[in-house]
């Protein structure tokens, strides 16, 4: 959309505007600007700008100087920016909305949800050694039988064949086992007396065996869990938090004798479920569902957080993952985050990165695009130098003031490129033609920091201006937008004006020697292989970003990718061509 917008203001610029003027009298057009006055005419911002040009060329050395001071002391001050946001922040300290959550936060658990998924680690399919352990758990158990009875039939045998011939990845542990615990069942049904009874025993040992594979009914599961929870309350971030081990507490001790020293976990799974159905049975069927599923395979924390903060969310998920390695669990759990708080730091990741890689390739691509336009490579990285000392100054100011790298800051990142760089196109198209005239750098400053100078510095100071009345808007990010922008277009066109001059007259005889090159790319080897690398970034930038390719690929690949493309450029250098117009230059 700002790509768009630029094109159809620029249309509007070489079309509306000529045509507009073509509408005004031309007695209108001999006193129009400056001539109004006489050429003469001094005002205060042509008096700084003449003592501007002549401190540029006297002091440039200082001056670069100076500014290289100035970034490192912004590099240290981009090392220390946070990344951060708080949708509720978006809102002034005084708006109603900024003080309730202050103020409901301080007394209550906390505004903000987060939710800790946990689920069973193990494979929930039938697998080979799934069947093994449970072979041997039903072989333990005819022994068992067998020390009781004396003896055991066939029974056992049977169900070991049954319990292969169903062996399946195709479903599910729990599946399988009901599949079981419903054949034994039919047996104990039509059996004898003497039978029916070990086949009784095999009915319970499978749904014994079900309820051990529902991990959230075990005791030794809840109390881990609940530790995790005690944990979590003592970071401070964590207000409150509720889980099904809450449920299962709570429940036992009003079964108990209501004292809070039976608010603990049963010792046994059957207890565990007597509490689970107890908690069913007396309120909404579906309130235990917001805790755990129905298969008992997953369980959801409820986390209030007293802050929105992004960061503080990110600090929470840090704790949990190093509670999680300090005390492995008594069974296989991974887990998980949802909620809208966790979302928040998701997204902010993807933004800020997403953000970054995308400025970092619209950089590359404004520096190709002036290396071509300037026909040189050394004149495009001049040109880039004011954009990249404003930003460079701008988030080392975010960094040292503490002001948080968020949604706002990130987006406005993308619109500095564009204006940074747009007076910088101005100073060196103006600069290059006025030496061309002159012979020197000397006599052009002179004139640059009359007309061309004064133009820039009236464009910087409308634009400034014009994005301060949104300081007076309600959102502090409409606000952020004001004060960053106008800050941007501000130093912008002081460095321009500082540094660019000082750079010229410290690197002039370099500069304007690359007027007598050859002026066909192809033909400048150094350009060449300059503009191929950038290319390369580029297209590895991108194809990391889109195509989702990883850096130790791209890596490789632009490795090879540059030396055969800067080979390719020493070939065309020497063409017969390329030799042809280097001595018709000369001759020139």
């Amino acid at each position: 959309f700002v790509a768009i917008g630029i094109m159809i203001a620029w249309v509007c610029t070489i079309t509306f505007v000529p045509a507009y003027v073509m509408m005004i009298e031309e007695s209108s057009l001999a006193n129009f600007g400056s001539a109004s006055g006489g050429q003469k005419k001094k005002t205060l911002l042509s008096g700084v700008l003449r003592l501007g040009g002549r401190f540029t060329y006297i002091a440039a050395k200082p001056i670069l100087i100076v500014i290289v001071l100035v970034a490192v002391v912004a590099v240290y001050g981009i090392t220390r920016i946070e990344i951060n946001d708080n949708p509720v922040k978006w809102f002034s300290m005084s708006h109603p909305i900024r003080r309730a959550d202050i103020e409901l936060n301080k007394h209550f658990g906390g505004t903000y949800m987060a939710y800790l998924v946990l689920e069973s680690g193990a494979e929930s399919v039938v697998t080979h050694d799934y069947v093994g352990v449970l072979r041997g758990l039903l072989l333990k158990k005819a022994m068992e039988l067998k020390e009781e009875l004396g003896s055991v039939g066939d029974e056992f045998a049977e169900m070991d064949k049954m319990l292969l011939a169903n062996a399946s990845k195709e479903i599910t542990r729990a599946e399988y086992i009901g599949k079981l615990a419903e054949f034994a069942g039919e047996k104990e049904a039509s059996a004898d007396a003497n039978d029916a009874y070990v086949w009784y025993e095999l009915v319970d040992f499978f749904e014994l065996e079900a309820e051990r594979i529902k991990i959230f009914k075990q005791p030794e599961v809840l109390r881990y869990l609940s530790r995790l929870q005690e944990y979590l309350r003592g970071t401070v971030l964590v207000g409150k938090s509720n889980s099904v081990a809450d449920i299962v507490k709570k429940v036992h001790k009003e079964l108990m004798d209501g004292k809070e020293e039976s608010y603990i976990i049963p010792d046994s799974s059957a207890a565990v479920a007597q509490c689970l159905i107890q908690f069913e049975s007396s309120h909404n069927n579906d309130d235990l569902w917001h805790f755990i599923t129905y298969d008992y395979m997953s369980a959801n924390v409820w986390l209030q957080l007293t802050s929105g903060d992004n960061k503080d969310m990110e600090k929470v998920v840090g704790a949990v993952t190093k509670f999680v390695k300090d005390n492995p669990p008594p069974t296989s759990i991974k887990h998980n985050w949802a909620g809208l708080t966790y979302i928040n730091t998701v997204w902010q990741d993807k933004m800020v990165w997403g953000m970054l890689q995308s400025f970092m390739g619209s950089f590359i691509i404004v520096f190709i695009m002036m290396a071509v336009l300037f026909r040189s490579a050394l004149w495009g990285i001049v040109c880039m130098i004011p954009l990249l000392v404003t930003i460079t100054v701008i988030y080392g100011i975010i960094g040292l003031v503490g002001k948080d790298y968020d949604m706002p800051v990130a987006v406005l990142s993308a619109l500095t490129l564009g204006m940074a760089v747009d007076f910088a196109i101005h100073f060196l198209e103006r600069a290059r033609t006025s030496v061309e005239k002159t012979g020197s750098w000397k006599e052009s400053s002179v004139e640059m920091f009359g007309e061309p100078a004064r133009a820039i510095s009236r464009n910087v100071l409308v634009i400034a201006i014009g994005f301060l009345p949104l300081l007076a808007a309600p959102l502090v990010p409409y606000k952020t937008v004001g004060i960053f922008l106008c800050s941007i277009m501000a130093f912008s066109g002081i460095v321009t004006l500082l540094v660019l001059p000082a750079i010229i007259r410290v690197a002039e005889k370099r500069l304007f020697r690359a007027e007598v090159q050859p002026v066909g790319p192809s033909c400048n080897c150094i350009f060449c292989v300059v503009i191929s690398a950038a290319s390369v970034l580029l297209i590895a930038l991108n194809m990391h970003q889109f195509a989702i390719v990883g850096w130790s690929t791209l890596v490789w690949v632009s490795a090879l990718a540059i030396p055969v493309l800067a080979l390719l450029c020493g070939v065309l250098s020497r063409r017969r061509a390329c030799k042809a117009a280097i001595s018709e230059k000369q001759q020139a």
